[in-house]
């Protein structure tokens, strides 16, 4: 496959698409951040890719500047696997999302990884800080279509399943690793998340 051959298959791009992308978080994105509940974060070492989901309650990421996003990291699995490509790499990529809004925001830019005591303690919440918050400067900002979403049934509640279609998070951790797990109920994982959540 070649670049010109995919404009071929896809067409070009058109003006408003080319046009929409800024570098400043103006009042549209202001707005979506601010009640946005759920972002996921890509990060690259050079190597290897890593996908990340970050969610609190509306307004847990905080734009800093017209270029400038901080957003907390909470208690996880401790693999920092998304921190470490930071490390090695700090271009990222958000994509920002809102329950019920089928469009979402994407930024592209350099992320730093903060862990000063100050910045963190602004986004306690239930008394626990994060320990670290990334600073993510933008490079590029555009709003994307709620295609996809729309396509995906993503929040149309009818379209879901009326039951968990899958294993637990337990059972699959104890058939991945081959490690004895104490128990693999969703009650034990939903005990073990509100344990765990901040």
């Amino acid at each position: 496959m070649t670049p010109e051959k995919l404009r071929a298959l896809y067409g070009e791009q058109s003006p408003v698409a080319a046009a929409k992308v800024i570098s400043t978080f103006d009042d549209h994105c202001r707005a979506f951040i601010k009640h946005s509940t759920f972002v996921v974060i890509g990060t690259f070492n050079g190597e290897k890719l890593d996908l990340s989901p970050k969610g609190d309650p509306a307004g847990f990421v905080e734009v800093e500047s017209e270029n400038q996003l901080l957003i907390p990291d909470r208690p996880g699995n401790r693999r920092l696997d998304g921190l470490m490509n930071i490390l090695q790499n700090p271009n990222v990529a958000l994509i920002f999302m809102i329950p019920g809004v089928t469009e979402t925001l994407r930024v592209n830019g350099v992320a730093e990884i903060l862990d000063d005591a100050d910045i963190c303690d602004r986004f306690k919440i239930n008394d626990r800080a994060p320990k670290t918050v990334l600073r993510v400067t933008a490079r590029e900002i555009l709003v994307h279509c709620g295609k996809a979403p729309i396509r995906a049934g993503l929040w149309q509640p009818e379209t879901w399943p009326q039951t968990r279609p899958v294993a637990t998070l337990f059972e699959m951790m104890r058939d991945h690793s081959a490690m004895e797990l104490v128990s693999v109920e969703q009650g034990a994982v939903d005990k073990s998340y509100k344990k765990s959540l901040y």
